[in-house]
């Protein structure tokens, strides 16, 4: 497959807009209003057209709400539920299908406010910047942005980038030991741009990734948000539920995928969790 740089361009230039425009999102309250479309092409140095892209996606992503005649203002908190308490196991076996990557932009830059604060390093720390297109037995299957401190992974190459497990490159190569990842998953909507690198109609479902993973020691090496496409891809999780609780009364709340009542809240679940990627037509 073949990448328009057009459409590779497009997406990279929305993505660094959506970036700025969470960032000031992030130092407001819900429903604080952020600027006009206008003042925000103009501090950016963008296109009405990319700006409306971006607030967009993030309006469908639930961070902004847009209200006629009024202006745009930060969405209320989202509810976050967890899927299974730290005590408990937790798995990611790797899903199916050949894996491989294209990189679609690599460069070194400054964290920025907002990657600065999930990697805990100043905004000026220096970085190392990724998009790249990954593919399974060859077909387009998610578009992701890696952020990783360069000082950890100075001489990390474009083979590596697109061969083989980056987290067993970090490890072999880098002396980076993964420990531990914390990701949130949600739904969303492609736009034009990535429709086009992905090979989905606009507007297809697709489901936002959002990953912070740290090393044995705790410290961050490694932010990153993908896009995966709704049709080919879902997570099936398995929970093994232990002995309920003996204590009486009603549940406190309730794990997803099970109707509140089916056990109590302080039964254990051991949670495994795996992607499937679902066969193309043709």
């Amino acid at each position: 497959m073949e990448i328009d740089p057009a459409a590779s361009g497009a997406v990279l230039k929305r993505e660094r807009v959506r970036d700025a425009i969470l960032e000031l999102i992030e130092a407001r309250r819900p429903g604080d209003a952020i600027p006009s479309e206008r003042s925000l092409c103009a501090r950016l140095g963008v296109s009405r057209p990319t700006l409306r892209a971006a607030v967009d996606e993030l309006v469908v992503a639930g961070l902004l709400v847009r209200e006629h005649g009024r202006g745009m203002f930060v969405a209320a908190e989202k509810i976050t539920q967890e899927l299974a308490p730290e005590r408990n196991s937790f798995s990611l076996p790797r899903a199916g299908g050949v894996w491989t990557s294209r990189v679609l932009e690599s460069r070194t830059l400054p964290a920025g406010a907002r990657v600065g604060r999930r990697l805990r390093v100043s905004p000026a720390a220096r970085i190392r910047y990724v998009a790249r297109l990954r593919l399974v037995d060859g077909s387009p299957m998610a578009i992701e942005y890696l952020h990783v401190p360069e000082n950890l992974v100075p001489d990390l190459t474009g083979e590596e980038l697109e061969q083989g497990d980056l987290y067993e490159h970090f490890r072999d190569r880098h002396g980076v030991q993964v420990g531990e990842a914390v990701q949130s998953i949600e739904p969303t909507v492609v736009t034009r741009a990535e429709a086009d690198l992905l090979d989905v109609p606009e507007l297809s479902p697709a489901l936002l990734f959002e990953r912070l993973t740290t090393d044995t020691g705790g410290r961050p090496v490694e932010y990153v948000h993908s896009l995966y496409r709704g049709d080919r891809y879902r997570i099936v999780s398995r929970l093994t539920l232990g002995p309920k609780a003996a204590r009486p009364g009603p549940p406190e709340g309730h794990h997803p995928g099970i109707p509140p009542g089916d056990f109590t809240s302080g039964a254990p679940v051991a949670l495994s969790t795996r992607g499937v990627v679902q066969r193309g037509e043709g």
